[in-house]
């Protein structure tokens, strides 16, 4: 009885070896596969950052215009669509928030300005870490990919009042300097008030002598798109 006890044990031995290294491939695999996932989330996060930059970069830049040409209303309508921001600053502002979440912008399409007719940017970007480094052979450059879009949405509408015509006031004669009927000097011109402009439900009335305007987040709305 006690060789055939002995005997029992060397053959379980074999056994037990192979469980466990079942488990311990099974471990890596896990390890490897979550390595992975881990990756592939930090580019979308990165590439959701960097088109969000992006937009919001093209935002500031389209308040900045429009405060350049407050003075002249006829000059607001396209900025305040959306229209007139520089690509390279936003895609540069991009290229910042990528790289600080471990990311790049792509070579090829990095940042580019969305081709479905809205306004704002399509970012892809690629990690600068890999998914298992030196531990799982072959990954050592596989770099996780991923893209997203963000959109400029304009809240604002401006519509200018129609202009009334004064009424033609009969010419006087002209009358000699300090006589009788020397008009009084009128005195400087009551500033300008623009109405017609309403963001997002409510409306502005801007007094170009002392203007209080919108924040860029009144003027448009920045976000990613599904």
């Amino acid at each position: 009885m006690g060789v055939r006890g002995r005997d029992d044990s060397g053959q379980a031995f074999p056994v037990y070896i192979a469980v466990i290294a079942g488990l311990l491939f099974l471990a890596f695999a896990y390890f490897v596969v979550g390595a992975a996932t881990t990756l592939r989330g930090g580019a979308q996060t990165a590439a959701d950052a960097a088109a969000l930059a992006a937009a919001q970069d093209a935002r500031d830049q389209l308040r900045t215009e429009w405060l350049s040409v407050i003075g002249d209303p006829a000059q607001w309508d396209p900025i305040l669509q959306g229209r007139g921001y520089l690509d390279g600053p936003a895609c540069r502002r991009a290229a910042d928030l990528a790289d600080r979440n471990g990311a790049a912008l792509a070579a090829s399409g990095g940042c580019e300005p969305l081709a479905t007719g809205d306004e704002g940017f399509r970012v892809t970007v690629r990690t600068t870490g890999t998914v298992g480094r030196s531990l799982v052979p072959g990954t050592e450059s596989q770099r996780a990919e991923a893209s997203a879009e963000a959109v400029i949405e304009p809240l604002c509408t401006f519509e200018p009042p129609e202009p009334t015509a004064s009424p033609t006031e009969p010419t006087a004669p002209p009358t000699e300097p300090g006589g009788p009927d020397q008009p009084e000097d009128p005195g400087p011109e009551e500033p300008e008030v623009v109405t017609g402009l309403t963001c997002d439900g409510e409306e502005w009335e801007i007094d170009l002598a002392d203007p209080v305007l919108p924040g860029a987040k009144d003027l448009f709305t920045v976000r990613l798109t599904d």
